[in-house]
């Protein structure tokens, strides 16, 4: 028998059309079709664990996601081959031979999520699965000043979406900023040791009401002190959120880590 292989992927994905990563029994997840699509080129089942559950909706540019297999199959054959045989929205990015001991979510040490927000008065058809659309002008300096408050370890009981399973709601972001861009674009980008469910879409809904004149740049520093979930904003809809990247022991990211990603 072969040995026991640990192989990771580097993964890009348009959740448009899927009901997040976790794998679900009747509806098509993105760990779902992965599994599938590996345990047909492998002729084994497979159990794929991603560096963290994207809800439905959300997108990923650099989402990590790695598996087991006694399959002698070559690197190449597993990046080309899944490729083959993943819908058009779901694509390989990379595949390496990962130490056993490698975990995608519990050896992350931080993530870089990004949200964007097309700020214009008309609506864009191209950009609705892949943007906020906000008609109204944004004051973007407003944003910044609000979303410098976030740096640092906080509690973000405000921020986290019912429902959630993380018992501890405290975490590290390490920078968190915002970007203006040609035609109205408007990203967001923030990294941190471990988010909680539903924690940046909520920021991001805070944030925007900020930058409506709804509430003041404070506003994210009283939240992130009170804990008042229903003090804070709307949650910002899914289709503007982007798993950037995914930092793994000795790998650059800004600021400094001491702990392993919660999320």
């Amino acid at each position: 028998m072969n040995p026991l292989r640990n192989i990771r992927l580097l993964l890009e994905y348009d959740g448009t059309r899927y009901h997040g990563w976790q794998r679900q029994l009747e509806a098509a997840t993105i760990q779902g079709v992965l599994e599938a699509a590996v345990a047909r080129l492998t002729q084994a089942p497979v159990a794929i664990i991603g560096s963290g559950r994207t809800d439905a909706g959300v997108h990923a540019r650099g989402q990590v996601a790695n598996f087991r297999t006694s399959s002698a199959i070559p690197l190449q054959a597993f990046h080309q081959g899944l490729n083959s045989l993943l819908p058009k929205d779901i694509a390989v990015l990379e595949a390496l031979e990962a130490p056993p001991e490698f975990h995608a979510r519990k050896s992350a040490r931080a993530k870089t999520y990004v949200y964007r927000i097309l700020n214009r008065p008309n609506r864009s058809p191209l950009a609705r699965h892949y943007a906020w659309w906000l008609a109204l002008p944004l004051d973007l300096a407003a944003m910044a000043g609000a979303a410098a408050f976030l740096p640092g370890e906080h509690d973000f009981t405000a921020f986290r979406a019912s429902g959630s399973d993380n018992l501890n709601p405290v975490r590290r972001v390490l920078a968190a900023t915002w970007r203006d861009e040609p035609g109205g674009w408007l990203s967001f980008t923030i990294t941190a040791t471990g988010f909680l469910r539903g924690m940046v879409r909520s920021l991001v809904g805070t944030l925007a009401e900020v930058g409506q004149g709804k509430a003041p740049p404070t506003k994210l520093a009283e939240l992130l002190t009170s804990g008042a979930r229903h003090l804070a904003g709307p949650t910002a809809p899914p289709q503007g959120l982007y798993l950037a990247e995914v930092f793994y022991e000795n790998e650059a990211v800004s600021g400094q880590l001491s702990a392993k990603s919660e999320d």
